[in-house]
């Protein structure tokens, strides 16, 4: 049996507050992965833990969620102090080379940064994070149009009036995670700690609103990048299930968009194929991390 990867846990300053990181493995060039929400904390990725035994592979709770600090100030909640937390992170744990990982919007987060900052990488690993948060939501919802009537009875009335926190909203939208998020019958409890106490409602409603199926009332209504694409120029592997809630289709645009770009599309999953078919997606990435190190 194979031993257990070496373990590194502790706290980094960041803009805002103190973000608590879990590094797996040693050696090789590490892979940093951020995880969705805004607000969801690393718990619901860490199966890509499974990578460490080749490198070293750090997670961490982005400020506002899981065991991070959760400060109460909203004008904290800002893609550009988003991106300023990812430098600090990669600075502080010296990651002079390192592949990024990002989901849904840690995936947005890492085009950002990649913009923004024009670090050097060895390569970008994208999961369900198209490149127009417009585009998104109108699919989400052409999505939602097919759920059961009573089910988008609720969702609507509910919404009108403004009762997002009632039991019966939030199990009806259950439903339409249960087709386009996770499609697994039991949540692993990594899932269901991201969901749950490791939440953040502060980043999510203030960078989101309060709706899964907009209108996207925060900060990130209207970003979009298609235009911006051909700027990314590391390799890219950009992975969709294909029940996903962020399209496949929308998903092609980016990784046709980048020039060294690649669609994967997980046949079995939805938005978590790292969950959903954890053994095809691990085996994946990791052909994909070779090949790119190998060039």
């Amino acid at each position: 049996m194979a031993a257990a990867p070496a373990v590194d846990e502790g706290t980094i300053a960041v803009p805002g507050g103190n973000v608590f990181y879990r590094a797996l493995g040693e050696g090789g060039i590490p892979l940093l992965c951020l995880h969705g929400g805004p607000g969801m904390s690393h718990d619901y990725i860490a199966s890509l833990g499974d990578l460490a035994d080749e490198r070293r592979v750090i997670f961490y709770d982005q400020l506002g969620c899981g065991r991070s600090d959760r400060p109460d100030d909203a004008s904290l909640w800002t893609l550009d102090r988003s991106v300023a937390e990812v430098a600090a992170v990669r600075e502080e744990l010296g990651l002079e080379r390192m592949h990024l990982f990002g989901n849904s919007w840690g995936g947005w987060l890492a085009m950002q940064y990649t913009l923004d900052r024009q670090p050097s990488l060895e390569s970008l690993i994208i999961s369900s994070s198209p490149p127009s948060v417009e585009r998104a939501v109108r699919e989400m919802n052409d999505l939602r149009a097919q759920l059961p009537d009573d089910v988008q009875r609720v969702l609507a009335d509910h919404e009108a009036r403004s009762f997002f926190e009632c039991p019966e909203y939030t199990a009806a939208v259950m439903v339409f995670y249960k087709r386009h998020l996770c499609r697994l019958e039991a949540w692993p409890e990594g899932v269901e700690q991201a969901m749950g106490p490791g939440f953040g409602a502060g980043p999510y409603l203030t960078m989101w609103g309060p709706s899964e199926f907009g209108p996207v009332t925060g900060n990130l209504d209207g970003w979009d990048i298609t235009h911006r694409l051909a700027e990314i120029t590391v390799p890219t592997l950009v992975t969709v299930g294909r029940h996903d809630e962020m399209r496949p289709d929308h998903m092609a645009v980016l990784a046709d968009g980048i020039p060294n770009g690649e669609l994967v599309v997980f046949e079995e999953s939805s938005h978590m194929a790292f969950v959903e078919e954890r053994d095809a997606y691990v085996a994946t990435v990791r052909r994909f991390l070779e090949r790119v190190e190998a060039a």
